[in-house]
């Protein structure tokens, strides 16, 4: 029988399932649902050892008896310290050594409890991988801990082989043993080069629902025309603007507003099968929130550097290897007869109407978007911003570049003025009141050039919070979270040569987009200011939405 504690359980059955078979075990009261947990399990070797110090390189031995990972668990506190040399020892003769220590809860460290220290990230460097398991309580937290376990397993044979660590909070009670069977669990595999193209071709023809999600790529990195030939047909391929050339020109480009426009049952129809990812972030959040509540089958992410991104909770295969290399190569592999799945996805998007905004945020960014000269480079400041200019179709030759690794609104205007000063095209900027003002010394300097046009877009403040489910907009929200403000740019955008234009209207902004969107060569930079109530601009959106999901069951009825 096996213990009750749900993080251990995850653990005893990775463990099994990733090939560790053999464990030492070291005595203590804290690691007893550990050790009696991978001492019943029929397939695991134990053996006792009472001297931590001993236990250590006991394991060492048997790990290079067979060059097998071997385990060793101990108890909290300075049981887990004397490991220390044999650690050393496996990390510098790269021995694959998996150290499991059981931990009070972590409310209960430097309280003086008994046998308490802080054991996460003990050995720092002398270890692959160090995780601090959580203790389960949510689904959220079973599949943290399970994402976890196999990242720090996955590190003991990735480019060389070197020990881990692995620390397991346990509370009381820990004595007790009612479970009758490990859980099945999720385990994340890792393919390299020729492995990876056999194992996926094998696959590739179990599932007919196919998908990929390109994320956000630099604009130079571009798929070739003859793959996106061949896989286009046999994949629902979904791209956002910030995806650049990295995607076929007929991907899905406007999956927020069609899984808006879509229900319950379209969703659960639209389920994919097979998922393949490659690329940096996704904006969408309508997109998680399908493939995390309509989970695939499989979940193969396509990553050069090999690493675990579990950004849908249903990550299965890793596969370490150039995104675009891997797609010429099993392009070669997936001849058949074209799917249905592909053309249902994009009969869908065919329901969903470009948007034709009156004077708003999003009007401004539409209007602007439409009449980009190309080439020209197009960069997008975060928050509404960068989530408004995923509505519209960009124009062919647009770079489009965003600061999308943290999503943080600092910073912004340096990135695009630091782009520009370095480009010979010209650079538009989309971005926020907030953004632009917490980032105006952007302009202080005085490395840009005439090539940048800045489309400011001033509500007084964060016009994100109001379309935020569930949030009270009250006096205190309004000060203190919206940021609401009565600020202008135009003192310091003159100050600082820029061109200044305004709009705060349909009309004056339709006769701004002219000028700002001119592609001559202009004797100064240009801001446009665009002064929107951000009420009536949430007010719009929603409009939009409720018309466009009405709009798409009258059209697939």
């Amino acid at each position: 029988m096996y213990t009750d504690k749900k993080n251990i359980l995850q653990l005893a059955a990775l463990l099994k399932a990733h090939g560790v078979k053999k464990f030492v075990l070291c005595p203590g009261s804290r690691d007893i649902p550990i050790v009696q947990t991978l001492a019943d399990i029929p397939e695991l070797t134990c053996y006792p050892v009472t001297d931590e110090r001993s236990a250590g390189f006991f394991a060492l031995g048997l790990s290079q008896n067979e060059n097998v990972p071997v385990g060793v668990c101990c108890t909290s506190g300075s049981a887990l310290l004397n490991l220390h040399p044999a650690v050393a020892e496996a990390f510098y003769q790269q021995i694959p050594l998996v150290v499991i220590s059981a931990d009070r809860p972590r409310a209960w460290i430097g309280q003086m409890d008994g046998q308490t220290l802080p054991q996460p990230g003990v050995f720092r460097n002398l270890v692959r991988k160090s995780v601090d398991l959580p203790e389960i309580h949510t689904e959220e937290d079973e599949w943290y801990c399970n994402r976890l376990i196999n990242e720090a397993l996955l590190e003991l044979n990735h480019h060389g082989q070197g020990p881990i660590h692995i620390n397991v909070p346990v509370s009381q009670p820990f004595f007790q043993h009612p479970t009758a069977a490990l859980p099945a669990v999720r385990i994340i595999t890792r393919h390299e080069g020729d492995t990876a193209i056999q194992a996926f071709a094998e696959k590739f023809k179990r599932y007919k629902c196919r998908m990929i999600v390109a994320g956000q790529a630099n604009p130079e990195q571009t798929l070739s025309p003859e793959v996106a030939e061949r896989l286009t047909p046999q994949f629902a391929w979904i791209a956002e603007t910030t995806a650049n050339l990295s995607a076929p020109a007929g991907a899905i480009h406007h999956i927020e507003q069609l899984l808006a426009s879509l229900d319950n049952d379209t969703h659960e129809r639209m389920r994919p099968e097979l998922l393949v990812t490659y690329g940096g972030h996704i904006i969408s959040g309508r997109l998680k929130k399908f493939l995390r509540r309509y989970p695939p089958v499989e979940h193969w992410h396509i990553t050069p550097d090999g690493q675990v991104t579990d950004l849908f909770q249903s990550l299965t295969d890793v596969i370490e290897m150039n995104p675009y290399e891997f797609l010429e190569k099993v392009a070669c592999l997936t001849e058949e007869k074209n799917s249905d799945y592909p053309r249902r996805w994009k009969s869908l998007e065919d329901t969903v109407a470009e948007p034709d905004f009156p004077f708003s945020e999003m009007g401004a960014i539409g209007q602007t978007i439409h009449r980009l000269p190309s080439p020209s480079v197009l960069h997008l400041a975060n928050s509404s911003t960068v989530r408004y200019a995923q509505l519209f179709n960009c124009p062919p030759g647009i770079k489009i570049l965003s600061n999308r690794g943290t999503n943080g609104i600092e910073g912004s205007l340096s990135t695009a003025v630091g782009y520009a000063s370095a480009s010979d095209k010209l650079n538009f900027i989309f971005i926020g009141d907030l953004s632009f003002f917490y980032d105006m010394n952007a302009l202080w300097n005085t490395n840009y050039g005439s090539n940048i046009r800045i489309l400011l877009l001033n509500n007084s403040g964060g016009e994100i919070f109001h379309a935020l489910p569930g949030l009270e907009v009250r006096a205190v929200t309004t000060r203190f979270v919206i940021a609401s403000h009565q600020t202008s740019a135009q003192a310091w955008a003159e100050d600082r040569g820029f061109r200044y234009l305004s709009a705060h209207n349909d009309e004056e902004l339709s006769q701004a987009v002219a000028t700002f969107t001119q592609a001559d060569e202009q004797a100064q930079p240009i801001l446009l200011e665009v002064f929107t109530e951000k009420e009536k601009d949430v007010e719009l959106l929603k409009t939009y939405y409720s018309k466009q999901k009405q709009l798409t069951r009258q059209q697939t009825i």
